[in-house]
This record gives structure tokens, sequence and C-alpha cells, in this order.
């Protein structure tokens, strides 16, 4: 029989990866419209503590006083550790949002209690309020993170969040498995490049940037081109214009670079409210390519393969395969994690589908941030949210700086791709 309450050997691997340098969450950042009052604090804590026996892990805490790391009941549970005001009320700014979020970031959570908190920031000058939602990647994937949001704090509304479009596989003979599986490591791995401009060691430090794309347009240039571009590619290819412009500006022009976009494998009919089960594909931004039309093109050209050839899937088993060989799994793992195999990390996840509101409070924006890794100083997560894609940048500002001029940069290349899209 399965031991439920025992992490699995995904989200066992992800708690074992924080240190002083890792925290080990992301970060979901909720904008919501003005109100005539802040937010009533103990009403949201007792709205969200109401709806927390739908999601079993948000009053326990990870236990790893034995061999391995469980789940056990958090007996002092206290929901005002979790949902909680920020002791910064000089929020006024976008700015002062930003630096807030930044600090967020970099804390880590505590393991004493649950792995979440909802940490309510503002009013600003206008009124809008936010909250900044982190959850341990040790509990919730992607996915599984927005569906935490939609179960314990957005207001109910008429559609669940988007699930992962990750179909159930054909069922292949075991000839046909040891046949492909070589076939996709050579593919995903095998071919590192010149040192990235991202690789630095990094620290706790974080900074944090936003911007914003509508998802109509972005999905409106992907099906004007010869053969239709998914959202995910023009996602990449106007993130590569902006990597692009910054590159040009702060370090040296490059032809290529290459990003690591990560795949969630939950199928369509699974329940994905909990745990991680992700794989990955490598795709080669052409940056040297200058017609932001031409590089969606080749963009869209490489992950259309990928996906037919489902390197995702062949990839998650490979290192399942390999982790069952003592010291293989995690050289197999170093080297798909390697500067030189891979420069920045691009994740897009499906949020809500339809507007949605906490406390009666629409959410104007919803962005998502997870942070960067040794050697990989960048990481860029998008997440949408009703009529848009919010793009989040997260660096070490001791590694990297700028990323607000990034972000700008990212928002520039979205408005060079939609003219040249343009009828």
């Amino acid at each position: 029989m399965a031991d439920e309450d025992r992490l699995s050997s995904d989200d066992a691997r992800i708690l074992a990866l924080e240190s002083a340098a890792i925290t080990g969450h992301t970060l979901k950042l909720i904008i919501l419209e003005p109100g005539s009052e802040p937010l009533d604090l103990d009403a949201l804590r007792a709205a969200v503590a109401a709806r927390l026996e739908r999601q079993p892990r948000a009053t326990e805490r990870v236990d790893t006083s034995g061999s391995e790391p469980r789940w056990v009941p958090a007996t002092d549970f206290d929901i005002t550790n979790h949902v909680r005001r920020c002791a910064d009320s000089g929020c006024a700014s976008r700015a002062d949002l930003w630096r807030i979020v930044s600090e967020l970031m970099s804390e880590h959570l505590d393991r004493r209690h649950p792995l979440w908190t909802f940490d309510v920031i503002g009013p600003m000058a206008d009124g809008r309020e936010a909250i900044a939602a982190r959850i341990h990647h040790a509990m919730c994937d992607g996915i599984a993170a927005v569906r935490f949001l939609d179960a314990v704090l957005f207001d109910v509304h008429e559609s669940a969040p988007a699930t992962s479009g990750h179909p159930a596989p054909a069922p292949l003979t075991r000839r046909d498995e040891l046949r492909r599986l070589p076939a996709a490591a050579f593919r995903e791995l095998g071919h590192p490049g010149s040192r990235s401009p991202f690789d630095r060691p990094i620290t706790v430090s974080r900074e944090l940037a936003f911007t914003t794309a509508p998802l109509a347009e972005l999905s409106a240039i992907g099906a004007s081109r010869p053969v239709r571009a998914t959202v995910n590619d023009v996602l990449l290819t106007i993130v590569a214009g902006g990597l692009r412009t910054w590159l040009e500006r702060h370090e040296s022009a490059r032809k290529h670079l290459r990003a690591q976009v990560p795949v969630s494998l939950h199928r369509r009919d699974e329940d994905a409210t909990v745990g991680n089960r992700d794989s990955f594909m490598n795709v080669d931004l052409p940056l040297g390519e200058h017609d932001p039309l031409a590089m969606l093109d080749l963009i869209s050209a490489q992950t259309r393969e990928r996906k037919r050839l489902d390197d995702a899937d062949e990839m998650y088993e490979l290192f399942h395969a390999l982790g069952a060989v003592k010291y293989v799994g995690k050289a197999a793992k170093r080297l798909a994690g390697s500067a030189r195999e891979f420069s920045l990390s691009i994740s897009n996840v499906p949020g809500p589908r339809t507007a949605v509101a906490v406390a009666g409070r629409g959410v104007l924006n919803l962005f998502s941030s997870s942070e960067p890794a040794a050697h990989h100083a960048l990481r860029i997560s998008a997440i949408s949210c009703a009529g848009d894609i919010g793009i989040g940048l997260c660096t070490d500002p001791q590694a990297l700086t700028h990323v607000a001029v990034m972000a700008d940069a990212v928002h520039d290349a979205f408005a060079d791709l939609r003219a040249a899209a343009a009828p």
C-alpha cells in the first residue's frame, strides 16, 4: 500500500535543494482593484481557514526527523501565521511593490509550519492592494499551486483553472521505449554551448520585475503564421527578443541562447492538487534573427518537433530509470542542470480562464515568480489569468542587475512582434 504521507521522490528532491541560497518556493503576486477600504484581514483569514480542508497539505508540515521526509499534522496551526498583512507599510508605487515582493521572495518559509503564506501588501497610492502568495515547490508544482489558490483564496467563480493540456501518451512496447529514450536524451542533452551570460553564483537576495501581454493578441499572432504557433511559442519569442536587447546593452550580443522549458506531466484527467510531476524540453532561442516573425517560426518548429516526439515524457522516464542506479541518476541530473546545457528556465502555467476576485475585489493582474538556481541567475515565469499573461522575472541582484530594464525590453519585444504580425 502506498504511503500517502511520505513525500514523493520528486517532492523530496525539491525539498533537499533548499539551502542558504535557495528558498524553494514560488511566489504568485495577485494585484487587486482599488477598494473604498483596505482588505479586512480578519475576514480574509476566516474565509481562507474555512476552505483549508480542501487542501490537506495546507495544515501539515514536513517532518525530516526520520529516514524519509513525511507530511505530519501541524498541531499548532494558526491561520495568523499564514494570512497576514505585510509589516512594510511603505507601498505607494509599483517600485515599492516590486521591492517588497523581492524581499519576500528572499525569505525562507518556516519549516516548523505548513509551507505557504499569503502576505497582504498596501494599499498603494491609487487604492490597489496586492497579495503575495508563497508556496513551497515541495508542496505544489505550478499547476497545483494555481489550484491551491483557487481552492482557498479566489472567490468562487465560473471556471476552474485550466488543467495541463498534456494528453496521456500512447502505450509503447518495451522495444519502442528503449529505442526512443536514447534519441530523446540526444536531442535534449549533450549539446554544451558557450558559457552562459547567466552562469554566476547566487546568494539568497532576489529582485523581481513584471510585465504583461494580452492573451488574445498572443493567440492571434500565433494563428497568423503559415504553420500555427502556440501561445507559448509567442511567449518564448518575445522573451527572446527582450533578452537580445538586454544582452546587447548590458553584456554582449549572442546568436543563440538555450532555454529550458518546464513541462507539467499532470494528465488532463488527473488530480493535480498536490505534488510534482514535471519534465522539460530545451529550446534554442535564435537571438541572431532580428525578424521577429522569422524568430517565432524557428522557435515554433522546434517545440512542435519536441512535442511530436514526446521528449518531455521520455526525459521524465529516463531520469526516473537512472535514479534507481546509485550515483548515475545524480550525475545525469548534474548534466541536465549544467549552465552549458541551458542558460535560463522559462515556464508558463495556465491560470484561471475567467476573471477572478478575492474578498469581492477583482484581480487586475496575476504574476508568477520562480527563483533562479546556482549558475542560472535568471528565471522567467509566466501565468495566464482571464485575458492576460503576466510575466515575472527573478534574479539575484548581486549576480545580475537591471532586471526592470529587462522586463521593459520584453514588453518592447512584444510590441515589435505585434507590429510585424499586423495585417
